[in-house]
């Protein structure tokens, strides 16, 4: 391999015991490179404050429509996506909301959080093959 793809996290440990990192495909690789956008707010990266997705912002707004939530998020993400990450082209994302009724049955309590999905499909540059993600995070606070 040429210019090899190395997964995160880096386990610099291998390197001391005369291992190489742990090495991942191309579309692992592209994976891992949109989670590290979504999850990163805009500014938070040293070198290049448009790197992000502007979900950090919208998570504690109050969501008077659905659709133009995910529409906003939907737009955050294609030019993020489209900006950063060059191994991937013709790419169509899918944001829907929904809500979801979590039981905790230690402290008997039921909690209605909202649950974004998202679905970026798109082509590998390199072969032209399709490319899919798939995630899911819940909304205030945000996690995964």
């Amino acid at each position: 391999m040429l210019n090899p793809l190395y997964s995160k996290p880096l386990r610099f440990s291998h390197i001391n015991n005369g291992q190489d990192l742990d090495k991942q495909d191309l579309g692992a690789s592209i994976s891992q490179y949109i989670e590290l956008i979504i999850f990163t707010r805009f500014g938070e990266h040293r070198y290049n404050p448009e790197f992000g997705c502007e979900i950090w912002d919208m998570d504690f707004e109050l969501i008077m429509s659905e659709t133009i939530w995910e529409e906003k998020l939907r737009q955050s993400l294609l030019r993020s996506i489209s900006k950063f990450e060059n191994r991937i082209y013709d790419i169509d994302i899918s944001v829907n909301i929904t809500e979801i009724n979590k039981f905790y049955p230690l402290r008997n309590v039921s909690e209605i959080k909202k649950k974004v999905d998202i679905t970026i499909k798109g082509k590998l540059n390199k072969t032209g093959e399709t490319y899919l993600f798939k995630t899911a995070l819940f909304l205030s606070p945000l996690s995964a």
